[in-house]
């Protein structure tokens, strides 16, 4: 049986198409902007923003190379691609926003030893930790998920009509027991432990203010005043860090809530809010470089060089974006 095409309203079909494109072209373009950012400006050459140059390739490439090809199916509820590229897009797709929260646990540890253990965090955040950070982050959502898919494992013991309900469809379902799995390793486990690395990592911020509050003026006010420069930086890192951490669960809670549950009332849960989920999921990648614009004021310099051009000036990767008064 042929899937029959979704027949919109036309109202309908312009919000929808207008809000999707909206949200595709922000993702590719925001996370462009900082992938450009960090990549041209010597300053922001920094281990944390290594990860989340990495992190901002991860959404590009989701924006880029997944989320137009779901557009066309959330809308019309058809697949048009073919069998052999519904597997290879449901493999980076998963590996795409799995990647993603790979990324923020491993942004949660670096801030843990710049927050916590300041004196040892050159030491154990070095360029070659990074890079580890970088390939665990993509290597193992990637083996997951190609593995998984391309096994067939996540859908053994499903009827038929289950793992494909129509000819020209095109969706990832679990049955019970790798629901469970994919949710706790995708989501749940990472997820539990960022929240416990913040909550450890507010809690001593607030020490450390209380301590830079009582540094009495004295000789060594200069050095006082340094210090406090600094750690109010780290901390105000620290909690934009946590606010994107924070969008990412809320975006992709519902969606790995109604993964797990699934299952469990026979696939009853229509196509409308399996495609609200989906993309309020996806859009956890278009928010990212928002924050990032609006709370770090050098990526506001970096983000208004780029728009201005004057990235293209001889020396301009030399420019102090750090200096944003």
């Amino acid at each position: 049986m042929s899937c029959p095409r979704t027949v919109r309203h036309v109202f309908t079909g312009i919000v929808m198409y207008t809000v999707i494109y909206g949200a595709i072209i922000l993702t590719i373009v925001g996370n462009l902007m900082v992938i450009i950012s960090v990549s041209h400006f010597r300053q922001l050459h920094t281990p944390t923003n290594f990860l989340i140059l990495s992190l901002a390739a991860a959404d590009f490439l989701l924006g880029l190379t997944v989320m137009p090809y779901s557009m066309v199916r959330s809308i019309t509820a058809c697949w048009y691609f073919g069998d052999l590229f519904c597997k290879v897009h449901s493999c980076i797709d998963m590996t795409l926003c799995t990647t993603s929260i790979f990324h923020l646990f491993f942004i949660a540890v670096d801030r843990y030893y710049a927050i916590c253990q300041p004196l040892h965090y050159s030491s154990k955040i070095a360029i070659p930790v990074i890079e580890v950070y970088v390939f665990i982050s993509w290597s193992v959502p990637c083996l997951y998920s190609f593995g998984l898919v391309l096994s067939n494992v996540n859908i053994e013991g499903l009827e038929e009509e289950t793992r494909v309900p129509c000819m020209g469809s095109c969706s990832l379902v679990f049955n019970k027991m790798w629901s469970i799995i994919t949710s706790l390793l995708c989501f749940f486990i990472p997820g539990t432990l960022m929240i416990g690395i913040y909550i450890h990592i507010f809690s001593v911020a607030r020490k450390q203010v209380k301590l830079i509050n009582k540094f009495p003026n004295s000789t060594n006010q200069k050095k006082s005043s340094k210090n406090k420069t600094l750690i109010n930086a780290e901390n105000k890192a620290a909690k934009t860090l946590s606010l994107v951490m924070g969008v990412f669960i809320l975006c992709w809670l519902p969606f790995f809530i109604l993964t797990v549950t699934d299952p469990y009332i026979n696939f009853s849960i229509s196509d409308d809010i399996y495609n609200i989920v989906l993309w309020l999921g996806y859009l956890n990648s278009a928010f990212n470089p928002i924050i990032y614009g609006l709370f770090y004021p050098w990526f506001k310099k970096s983000f208004l060089s780029i728009l201005t051009g004057k990235i293209l000036q001889l020396g301009s990767a030399s420019y102090n974006v750090l200096n944003y008064k």
